[in-house]
């Protein structure tokens, strides 16, 4: 595999039922800015204001093309509910009627 997709991935409220985290995701491939979203229940342990927490969470992962990612990140930011939301890109080798899927504009 040598083709190119990019994963961007964030978390949203756990106490946010499937409905609304389902229609944030849909509305990130409807805009263009994904071509998928994987949504999935997580438990995130981590230091804030001092303290440890654990907290459940939705956990998405975004599929985009390269030239799409900087518009994908702004649209996360611009719609986040959260004060420091978890934005991590990664590029990822895919096969290539994937990779073509994915960055079809």
């Amino acid at each position: 595999m040598s083709e190119e997709v990019w994963v961007v991935q964030t978390t949203l409220p756990g106490d946010w039922i499937e409905a609304l985290v389902g229609q944030w995701s849909f509305h990130l491939v409807e805009a263009g800015h994904a071509a998928c979203v994987q949504r999935s229940r997580i438990t995130s342990v981590y230091r804030w204001d001092g303290q440890c927490e654990s907290t459940e969470e939705w956990r998405l992962q975004i599929k985009t093309s390269r030239s799409d990612k900087e518009e994908l990140i702004a649209a996360i930011l611009a719609d986040h509910p959260l004060d420091t939301p978890q934005i991590i890109a990664w590029k990822a080798e895919a096969s290539s009627d994937y990779a073509d899927w994915v960055n079809a504009d």
